[in-house]
């Protein structure tokens, strides 16, 4: 499925506990299309450490990049340090709002909760409005729609005609409505559709929606799935140890540690 990853494509990648396909990140780096532009919906973590780390990251939009209780993202602080990647400063209702407003047809989403603070000093694009429907004097952010070529995430079930089960995990839901392309890991396929039952419909992403499945057990690993396995702590501390320096990182990428254990 990493053929659908072209060069220089905007890609929105979930928060750790929402369905991180990380079985795509060792495809997408040896698929070698660089210069991306990482949409962290509404942060990134190890994979997006990992795709910095290989260079082929241009832009990081996102609201922080850590890898949780493993502590910060060396390979993404690094580049940071260095000036190797830009990063664009967002919050989370930011970035959920422009992809609400690309989902909805609209060039923009108004916010008012970011009036006051200093990111608005770094995000030209986002422009500060007098209300139209109120007295003069009342300030309201637009934050312009957010359109990524191509959402990647990992689920816990697909059924065959290409609907997948996203429960709660609404988020990965407006990443696929924003998104061109959506192209989906599951931990199995089921033969009966998902939109049949009451009990799983309503946590659908209809297949209209989706482009790609691929079957993928333990594929959110070392991260966590919901209902299906806890996050490897210990993995993530070992990859932020090796992926201190250069050298360690490519170690760590080099070696059969990016396959969870049987």
């Amino acid at each position: 499925m990493a053929k659908h990853i072209e060069r220089g494509m905007r890609i929105a990648l979930p928060v750790d506990y929402a369905g991180v396909s990380m079985a795509m990140t060792k495809p997408i780096i040896e698929r070698g299309a660089g210069d991306l532009h990482l949409i962290c919906v509404p942060t990134g973590g190890l994979q997006v450490d990992q795709l910095v780390g290989a260079g082929l990251v241009r832009t990081v939009e996102t609201s922080a990049v850590s890898l949780g209780e493993a502590g910060g993202a060396p390979r993404f602080n690094e580049a940071v340090r260095a000036g190797a990647i830009r990063v664009i400063d967002a919050t989370c209702p930011a970035i959920h709002a422009g992809l609400m407003a690309a989902q909805k047809g609209s060039p923009f989403v108004p916010m008012r909760g970011l009036i006051g603070t200093d990111v608005l000093r770094y995000r030209s694009d986002w422009r500060v409005i007098d209300n139209p429907f109120a007295e003069a004097g009342d300030p309201i952010v637009l934050i312009p729609a957010i359109r990524p070529d191509i959402a990647v995430f990992h689920a816990p079930v697909a059924d065959r005609f290409g609907n997948v089960w996203i429960g709660r995990r609404r988020e990965l839901a407006a990443m696929a409505y924003a998104s061109a392309k959506t192209i989906v890991t599951v931990e199995r396929v089921v033969e009966e559709s998902l939109l049949l039952s009451e009990t799983t419909a309503a946590g659908t992403l209809p297949a209209i929606y989706v482009t790609a499945v691929g079957h993928a057990p333990k594929g959110a690993w070392p991260y966590g799935l919901w209902g299906e396995y806890p996050t490897d702590t210990a993995e993530l501390l070992r990859y932020a140890s090796a992926a201190r320096t250069a050298d360690g990182f490519a170690d760590y990428m080099r070696a059969d540690a990016m396959e969870p254990a049987q």
